[in-house]
């Protein structure tokens, strides 16, 4: 890859989020664990940290895919666990970001509460649930949580699906 960005993203489930980002074109990497912004420094809650290429995949295209694949507009009582945010390391992310949420929210019924965080802290996950998803596809939880998910990318984002990443195989039995 020529160039590679990074964006954090929290909305749901670390593994969920993971197996995500993993699954598109132009993503190099994604850490999972824990990330704590700016404004709230010791107040951590699960995310990712997405390495991608700009020049195969847009920022504008991540931050659809986040919005779409879990509730961004609700505000339900795991929020401070799962905190709905998209963690920017950049004033120009900031921007691009805030611009990105106005213009998707069209697509939405209800207000994105998505919040626009700068990045300050991540702690990575243990090595046992890091690539979760994939080194677990047939656990009750990635097939009945997970895999769900992986569907609505497939559907939503077909373009943007690394296919020798996310192959139908993986997705069978539901």
């Amino acid at each position: 890859m020529e160039s590679v960005s990074k964006i954090g993203f929290g909305g749901s489930c670390h593994w969920c989020t993971e197996a995500i980002f993993q699954s598109l074109k132009g993503v190099a990497l994604v850490e999972q664990g824990w990330i704590s912004s700016e404004k709230e420094k010791s107040s951590f809650s699960e995310a990712v940290i997405v390495y991608f290429d700009p020049g195969l995949i847009s920022l504008e295209t991540l931050i659809a895919v986040h919005l779409h694949t879990h509730s961004c507009t609700s505000s339900h009582s795991m929020r401070s666990k799962y905190r709905s945010a998209i963690y920017v390391f950049s004033e120009e992310q900031n921007a691009l970001s805030r611009q990105a949420i106005d213009v998707l929210q069209a697509e939405f019924d209800k207000p994105i509460i998505t919040t626009i965080e700068s990045f300050h802290d991540f702690k990575l996950n243990q090595e046992t649930y890091l690539d979760y998803y994939y080194k677990n596809p047939q656990k009750p939880f990635c097939k009945n949580i997970v895999t769900p998910k992986l569907r609505l990318l497939l559907q939503q984002f077909f373009g943007a699906v690394d296919h020798n990443k996310l192959v139908e195989e993986s997705l069978s039995g539901l």
